[in-house]
């Protein structure tokens, strides 16, 4: 019995410098720049669609067992070239484990349609609210 409403409110990004990663472990060419969602040309895209993405988040998504409990967790991830999640950091979280099973919801999460800049596949960082309320 599911003891939460789930909504997630917008699904953006902020940041409108591009991010960078160790470059030392990146063969010559091959860019690994972390490239922010609001500038990128082809942004990543969860296969179904947004809609599909809210499904599976509020399938799988447990609820904290705390009644009442309101508020909104704010959580940063990174779509790799090969379409998986990884670097999923909560920057913002409402406590008694909301924040850790929104990682462990996110680390299960099917693969995406990754971004893409100049016609190359990149990596593409994007900022996930969700709002929680529970009875």
């Amino acid at each position: 019995m599911k003891k939460i409403i789930l909504l997630i409110l917008v699904f953006c990004a902020f940041q409108n410098a591009q991010s960078q990663t160790d470059s030392s472990k990146a063969q010559p060419n091959e860019d690994n720049s972390i490239y922010n969602s609001g500038g990128i040309e082809v942004k990543p895209e969860f296969k179904g669609g947004l809609n599909k993405f809210y499904e599976y988040i509020a399938k799988n998504y447990r609820s904290p067992d705390v009644p009442g409990l309101k508020g909104k967790l704010l959580i940063s991830f990174v779509v790799e070239k090969d379409g998986s999640i990884t670097d999923i950091k909560v920057l913002k979280d409402i406590g008694y484990g909301s924040g850790e099973e929104a990682i462990r919801i996110l680390k299960n999460c099917p693969k995406w349609s990754p971004a893409e800049q100049n016609g190359k596949t990149v990596r593409c960082q994007f900022m996930l609210p969700i709002a929680i309320q529970t009875p």
